[in-house]
């Protein structure tokens, strides 16, 4: 039987999940987050702010609010730097442990689950061997979904079987047999 994972990530959280091919329930067999990418973005824009050059700009004399000072920064992007340059050494990091379980051989098939651009990163980051064994991609972020609902969205996909409850039985239990249903 194949072993396959599915990466579910974003630009702070790589989780890695098996698949049994079942409707049994995804087993996690790792997660693991970058706090400097999982940080709150507003505080790297904040930081960025902070470290900026500021730059008073005058209004022109002809014009009502003339003179009245304002800022610019003189480096408008630094903060997105930043912040992509985190999501881009995270790539490397879940690239990395990817490759490591792929020599391992501890899965031979991997879906992976990202939103667009940390999947062109992923996609960049891992080495043809991992690359050969990607089955599926999906640009969606999941990251953030609790157990069930992922593994709803999952079935949704295709990627799962849908998970059954088994404690219902349809069709099956007192009251269900015909000629034997209970009357009001």
């Amino acid at each position: 039987m194949k072993r396959t994972w599915i990466l579910v990530a974003d630009e702070g959280i790589a989780r890695v999940l098996a698949s049994r091919g079942d409707s049994a329930a995804l087993e996690e067999i790792e997660k693991f987050t970058d706090a400097a990418a999982h940080a709150d973005n507003a505080d790297l824009r904040h930081d960025a702010y902070g470290r900026r050059g500021q730059a008073t700009v005058q209004g022109d004399a002809g014009h009502p609010g003339a003179h009245m000072g304002r800022t610019s920064t003189v480096t408008s992007s630094a903060g997105e730097d930043e912040i992509h340059q985190e999501a881009h050494l995270f790539s490397r990091r879940v690239a990395k442990m990817l490759e490591e379980a792929r020599i391992r051989q501890r899965f031979d098939e991997l879906v992976v689950i990202a939103p667009p651009r940390f999947l062109g990163l992923l996609r960049k980051a891992w080495p043809q061997s991992v690359g050969s064994v990607v089955t599926r991609e999906l640009d969606k972020d999941y990251c953030r979904l609790a157990d069930n609902d992922l593994q709803q969205r999952l079935a949704a996909d295709g990627i799962v079987p849908a998970r059954r409850d088994p404690r219902i039985e349809m069709g099956k239990g007192p009251g269900n047999e015909i000629g034997n249903l209970p009357t009001r």
